[in-house]
């Protein structure tokens, strides 16, 4: 495939009207130009709600004497991938707990690691550098999926509440969230138009960026394979070849780091050392029912957690209503089943659920149709303070991880 062909892959088509006095869109530049001028609204508006959290981080920041840039890029996970990138992986399981860098899948440091080999700086000033650029590209697809369903103002509505999360700060962190939500997004985009080896491939990306790309996996598996099923015999090999290579990133990784503990089972076995095993959800149930009925006083932190994975499920079911497409809501659906079903530890499960975007579209959908523009408003203004305050207090006043 060209350079050309292989931007063009990427680029929603406008719908707008052709300018006038031309027909075709002026080469590669002139259709990404359009694009990125279709998508502004959208962008400029996820650019204006992460500014006001990092305003509100800096300025509590200043209060607290946390150290800005070091929280944003040095800390918890983002020291982790930092190490990988650094040394590489161990080459044993071992028996302590916490401590084992395979459970960490291998795109976001590597990628780190060849960045910073080329560019200027420390690795964690390109990791976090990555990570918010990556979100800019994240909130892209983000706003393509919407638009391409229900059009621009539903498309920037969504974009604008994606950045609005409560712990949307993440996004702007040498985390994996924006990178892994970045190849989510354009993967669905990818399945909605048809685009079934980009779809793969990009999928592929995902499983190698999280655990939880095997829910892109098998969006893009199950919707080829349906697609397939509809298509003349002739033209079966796209979807049939894309939904092949779409589970391939993250059974590679599984499967490497197997080899390389000696057991077939080794990834999980790593995973138990971090106390994290799928349970089917009756330790987050019991969390749940601790928080919401027996606790004199939990903490704050992990309420919103706890209202956070509630009204996912909610906004699945609402989503299921809506009749969105099969792929969105089998992407999200498997990742509230990963999240929601693991008894690991319990007080990241909100930023797991980060890439989740589609659960958005009811409300995204609402906002946009209501016949008060100020509605609108008032919800995203809303939103926005309350991911900001949320976020500074995630990462300055909760000791935890975020």
């Amino acid at each position: 495939m060209s350079p050309a062909a292989t931007i063009r892959a990427f680029v929603p088509a406008s719908r707008r009207p052709p300018a006038p006095g031309g027909g075709a869109t002026p080469g590669v530049r002139g259709r990404l130009l359009r694009s990125l001028r279709y998508a502004a609204p959208a962008l400029g508006g996820y650019l204006a709600v992460r500014l006001c959290g990092l305003a509100v981080l800096v300025r509590l920041s200043a209060a607290t004497g946390d150290g800005v840039w070091r929280t944003l890029a040095a800390s918890w996970d983002s020291n982790w991938y930092l190490g990988i990138a650094d040394h590489g992986y161990t080459d044993t399981l071992g028996t302590r707990i916490n401590e084992n860098n395979l459970a960490f899948f291998p795109l976001y440091p590597l990628l780190v690691k060849a960045l910073a080999a080329v560019t200027p700086g420390s690795r964690a000033s390109v990791g976090l550098a990555l990570a918010i650029g990556c979100s800019f590209i994240a909130a892209w697809g983000v706003f393509a999926v919407g638009a391409r369903l229900y059009g621009r103002r539903t498309g920037t509505v969504l974009t604008v509440l994606w950045g609005a999360l409560p712990v949307g700060i993440v996004q702007w962190m040498g985390y994996t969230e924006s990178p892994f939500t970045a190849l989510a997004a354009w993967t669905l985009y990818a399945v909605l138009t048809g685009r079934w080896l980009w779809a793969g491939t990009l999928a592929s990306l995902a499983g190698l960026t999280r655990p939880t790309g095997i829910a892109v996996a098998a969006a893009v598996t199950v919707a080829a394979a349906l697609a397939a099923r509809r298509s003349p015999p002739g033209g079966r090999w796209p979807a049939v070849t894309g939904g092949l290579i779409a589970p391939l990133g993250w059974l590679a990784f599984l499967g490497w780091v197997g080899l390389r503990v000696g057991r077939l089972d080794g990834y999980f076995a790593v995973q138990r050392l971090w106390k994290n095993e799928w349970d089917g959800g009756r330790a987050t149930l019991l969390e749940l029912r601790q928080q919401f009925l027996y606790a004199g006083g939990p903490p704050l932190f992990l309420l919103l957690v706890s209202t956070v994975l509630v009204l996912s499920a909610v906004l699945f079911v609402l989503g299921v209503t809506d009749r969105q497409p099969l792929a969105l809501l089998l992407f999200t659906g498997v990742l509230l089943v990963v999240v929601l079903g693991s008894a690991g530890v319990y007080f990241p499960r909100a930023r797991f659920l980060l890439p989740g975007f589609p659960l958005l579209l009811p409300v995204a959908r609402g906002l946009a149709q209501a016949r008060r523009t100020v509605t609108a408003w008032v919800v995203l203004g809303t939103a926005t303070l309350v991911s900001s305050w949320s976020g500074a207090y995630m990462l300055l006043v909760w000791k935890g991880p975020p």
